[in-house]
């Protein structure tokens, strides 16, 4: 009789509930952090394109003024995934973070003219001998552009530790040169073409062009175990971002990546129409960071030897 019954109860349900899965997935909370670059442009046509959306993320962008403070929102988790440089990811590691690279984003090439040193007019800055005493502004301590330029400095057989650093945003970089709190700074694109453009300062060097291509310029980088506990979030974001770079990668669609790069970094059509786009790289691989890791320990940056190997998320 109870059989009976259970099979009369199961004949009564519709037959649409019958068919409905147990539970329905739903989408995967990612807050991610970037900067004011061209660099994240695979990220905003990711999300833009509903790369995101298609494979169960809901994405939320979140503009961070200062690169260098990611790690920390990163381990704070009020980042999941955020865009370090790879220099600032790697003092992050030394420094006892367990973070891991997720994706990639943009690379060097030396096509791109769209950073360098920026003199104040009138400053007589023309060459990397001129920089020693000066002041000049980097848009974070330890990241890319202040690593980077060391690294020329030092090509160029000047003692970079003569140089004062000091850090500002990319925002401030006119103001600063205007006011005369800084002798030049290290810019890019769209900041450096319209303190150019005002006369205000003046491109003394586009070092940028003596980095060797390929080099990973950002790094989407996430804490290892919430990596170990949303693997599929974790791959899901990559493949993401390399649809996005296929896209990219078409002449065709050069108007709808720079929409994109506008909505998000703030700027008029007019501005960003004259920018450079970083060249796209969707997976970051071991001897990439090792670069970096070399350039680095030269720089005296690290304390430790990091396992690359171990720092790739799978």
């Amino acid at each position: 009789m109870k059989r009976r019954t259970a099979l009369a109860a199961l004949a009564s349900v519709p037959a649409a509930a019958v068919s409905l899965p147990a539970f329905a997935q739903s989408p995967t909370k990612i807050v991610f952090g970037y900067t004011a670059v061209t660099d994240f442009a695979s990220v905003f046509v990711a999300a833009e394109n509903g790369y995101f959306k298609k494979r169960l993320l809901d994405v939320e962008l979140k503009f961070i003024p200062i690169n260098s403070t990611i790690p920390a929102a990163v381990q704070a988790d009020s980042l999941q995934i955020g865009g370090p440089t790879p220099s600032v990811y790697l003092q992050s590691v030394d420094g006892g973070l367990d973070h891991v690279v997720v994706a990639g984003a943009g690379v060097t090439s030396k096509t791109i003219t769209g950073f360098g040193l920026v003199a104040k007019a009138g400053s007589g800055i023309r060459k990397a001998q001129d920089c020693v005493g000066k002041k000049i502004g980097v848009p974070g301590l330890g990241a890319f552009l202040h690593v980077t330029f060391r690294a020329w400095l030092k090509s160029q057989g000047v003692d970079y530790t003569k140089v004062n650093f000091v850090e500002a945003s990319f925002p401030q970089h006119g103001d600063l040169l205007r006011g005369g709190s800084v002798d030049a700074v290290v810019s890019a694109d769209p900041f450096m073409s319209r303190i150019t453009d005002s006369g205000v300062g003046y491109v003394a060097s586009y070092y940028s062009t003596f980095l060797p291509e390929n080099q990973p310029t950002i790094i989407h980088v996430a804490r290892r175990d919430w990596v170990a506990k949303n693997p599929s979030a974790a791959r899901g974001f990559r493949e993401a971002v390399q649809e996005a770079a296929a896209f990219m990668n078409q002449p065709k669609n050069d108007a709808a990546v720079r929409a994109a790069i506008g909505k998000y970094i703030k700027l008029p059509p007019e501005v960003i129409a004259k920018v450079q786009i970083s060249p796209p790289m969707a997976v970051v691989t071991e001897k990439q960071l090792s670069y970096w890791v070399d350039l680095m320990k030269d720089q005296g940056m690290l304390k430790t030897v990091p396992d690359v190997a171990r720092l790739i998320a799978k």
